[in-house]
C-alpha cells in the first residue's frame, strides 16, 4: 500500500499544487543502425524507433501519487520535440495527467542540454507550476544534466536522485534520495525542481477511462496534417494539446537549438557484447560481485 503523502487537513484550503513533469521521447538506443546519424552530426531520431524516456516515466509515477492525495492537484506534460512527441503527453493523459505542452519549432532543432533547458524554463515560466519533477536522466544522452540546468535558469531549489516523495505539508516535501552508497532523507521549499531516480517507483498503467477520454486528444499541427484543421474550433477543450513555438516562450533566439548548444555530437557506435567466458559463481559470492559492478558503475 502507498504512503499517504500527507494526512493534514489544512491542505484541503491550500492553493492546488500545479505540477508540470518534464518528459521527453527517446530513440530507443537499442536498436542503433546505420542511419541514426545525421550529416551535420545530430542524432536522425526519424531513423529510430521512439519511446517514452523511462525514468520520465517514474517522475510522472510520484507527480500522480501527489495528485492522488492532495485535493485541487494537476498535473501537466511538458515535452520538446517534433510533431510526433505529441504520443508522450497523450501517454501521461492515458495515465491520469491533466494537459501538456509541446515546444516544436524548427529553431528548436538540434539542442543540447544547454539550449533544451533554456527552452523548458522559459515555457515553464509561462506555465507557472509550484513543483517541476523530471526524469534523472534520458536514454539517449544520460547526462542527467536538464533538470538540474533548469533549477539553475529559474533560480529554484533542487533535490536530485528522488526515490519517493514522502510528504507533503502545504510549503514544502520530504524526499527520499537514492544515493550511490545508500539512502537520505531532504526537505525542500516550494517552488522546486526534484529529478527522479530508476529505481523509484515505476509508472502505472494506462487507466482505460482515461484512454477513451483522450485518445483523439491532438495538436494544431497533427490536425492540419490530416485536414482537419477546421475541426479544431469544435474540439473540446481538453481534447487540444498546446503547441508553442519559439515566439509563443520568448528569450533570446540565439540560445535555442544549434545556435546556443555548445555541444556536438561526432558520431554514434553500436557496440554490441559478447561473451567470450562464464563463470560459476557460489550464492556467498554473489553480494561481493553486485556490490563490484555497483561500484564500476556497471549497473544502478
Amino acid at each position: 500500500m502507498n504512503k499517504p503523502v500527507s494526512r493534514n487537513p489544512q491542505l484541503r484550503n491550500m492553493k492546488p499544487l500545479k505540477i508540470v513533469v518534464l518528459a521527453k521521447q527517446v530513440p530507443d538506443t537499442r536498436n542503433v543502425g546505420k542511419n541514426a546519424m545525421k550529416e551535420d552530426g545530430t542524432v536522425n531520431r526519424a531513423a529510430l524507433p521512439a519511446i517514452f524516456n523511462p525514468e520520465d516515466l517514474n517522475a510522472l509515477e510520484q507527480a500522480l501519487r501527489l495528485k492522488d492525495r492532495i485535493p485541487g492537484a494537476t498535473i501537466e506534460l511538458l515535452t520538446m520535440g517534433p510533431g510526433r512527441a505529441a504520443d508522450v503527453i497523450r501517454e501521461g493523459l492515458f495515465r491520469g495527467a491533466d494537459g501538456g505542452v509541446l515546444l516544436t519549432d524548427r529553431k528548436f532543432a538540434g539542442a543540447d542540454t544547454l539550449a533544451t533547458s533554456y527552452a523548458l524554463a522559459q515555457a515553464i515560466r509561462k506555465m507557472n507550476p509550484d513543483l517541476i519533477i523530471a526524469g534523472r536522466q534520458a536514454i539517449d544522452g544520460d547526462t542527467a544534466q536538464v533538470g538540474p540546468q533548469v533549477a539553475e535558469k529559474l533560480h529554484w531549489p533542487q533535490v536530485t536522485y528522488a526515490e519517493e516523495i514522502l510528504s507533503y505539508d502545504g510549503c514544502k516535501l520530504q524526499i527520499k534520495r537514492r544515493l550511490e552508497r545508500g539512502v537520505e532523507t531532504v526537505s525542500a521549499p516550494l517552488p522546486l525542481v526534484v529529478t527522479v531516480h530508476g529505481s523509484a517507483p515505476a509508472c502505472r498503467s494506462r487507466h482505460a477511462k482515461q484512454l477513451m477520454k483522450y485518445k483523439h486528444a491532438k495538436t494544431l499541427s497533427e490536425l492540419q496534417e490530416t485536414g482537419n484543421d477546421a475541426y479544431d474550433s469544435h474540439l473540446p477543450g481538453y481534447l487540444r494539446i498546446t503547441e508553442w513555438g519559439v515566439t509563443d516562450v520568448g528569450g533570446d533566439e540565439s540560445q535555442f537549438g544549434l545556435s546556443g548548444s555548445p555541444t556536438k555530437v561526432k558520431k554514434i557506435e553500436n557496440i554490441v557484447f559478447q561473451a567470450k567466458e562464464s563463470k560459476r559463481l557460489a550464492a556467498s559470492d554473489v553480494d561481493t560481485l553486485i556490490k563490484e559492478l555497483m561500484e564500476n558503475h556497471t549497473i544502478g
